[in-house]
């Protein structure tokens, strides 16, 4: 069995319906890193996702996650604090999250993960994925009612009920939104689309079958987890690249 989530919808109907439906681093002292930058906490916003890091680092780790998926949860609470903490901070790796949206839920939890400056994303990125498993419960847990009020309606009345339904205001609220910013994140139509149809983009560009999938310098790797994949980051370290 895949350890990773495939995906169970055709990425295109959500992008046209917008939610209708280790070791340490080898070399890690963070003085040479602040010679160039504080890389560990200039977070950029990419053409499709947000990147943390020196946007110039040889080694561009690029993870494309989805917010229902627990393998991508669990990859968070193993993995990114170490790739944060031991080599973004370097200058040699960057860290760059991209959205893929298998479901309505997954696009209001990107949406509000994407909630104010691109400074915001990965603290706000922390959060949803601290409270995982708590709003999947609720997920799956759901009544029809709630369900209809997911699907049918407008736009925004959607996307308020699925964050009230699975607490992303209560969520959203420790990170200093008021429930008046995070509506204004939640109800931007546009955005929506945009990110819907970047996922679509980025699964045919790249021929993703699943999440999390995980791309290093330009390569596909054959990885799903934090355990393999700390290997490739050591190895990068090890090997001077140009």
């Amino acid at each position: 069995m895949p350890m990773f989530s495939r995906f169970t919808k055709p990425l295109m109907v959500l992008a046209a319906s917008a939610l209708a439906v280790g070791a340490a681093a080898q070399d890690t002292p963070r003085a040479n890193a602040q010679k160039k930058g504080n890389w560990g906490t200039t977070v950029t916003a990419t053409d499709g996702g947000h990147l943390i890091g020196n946007p110039e680092a040889p080694g561009k780790l690029v993870e494309f996650m989805s917010y229902t998926c627990s393998h991508c949860a669990d990859f968070a609470r193993t993995g990114d604090g170490a790739i944060k903490m031991l080599y973004v901070p370097t200058g040699k790796v960057s860290f760059e999250v991209r959205h893929l949206i298998r479901d309505p839920i997954d696009l209001t939890a990107a949406l509000a993960a994407q909630c104010g400056e691109p400074s915001k994303f990965f603290g706000n990125h922390e959060a949803l994925i601290i409270k995982h498993a708590d709003w999947m419960a609720k997920a799956r847990k759901a009544t029809q009612a709630q369900t209809s009020r997911w699907r049918f309606g407008s736009f925004a009345s959607r996307a308020q009920a699925i964050a009230s339904d699975l607490d992303f205001y209560d969520i959203m609220e420790g990170r200093g939104f008021s429930r008046a910013q995070l509506d204004q994140c939640l109800t931007d139509e546009a955005k929506a689309n945009a990110i819907a149809n970047q996922s679509q983009a980025d699964v045919e560009k790249f021929g993703l079958r699943g999440t999390p999938t995980f791309i290093m310098a330009g390569k596909t790797l054959d990885v799903h987890d934090w355990k393999s994949l700390q290997p490739h980051l050591d190895e990068y370290f090890k090997t001077p690249k140009s």
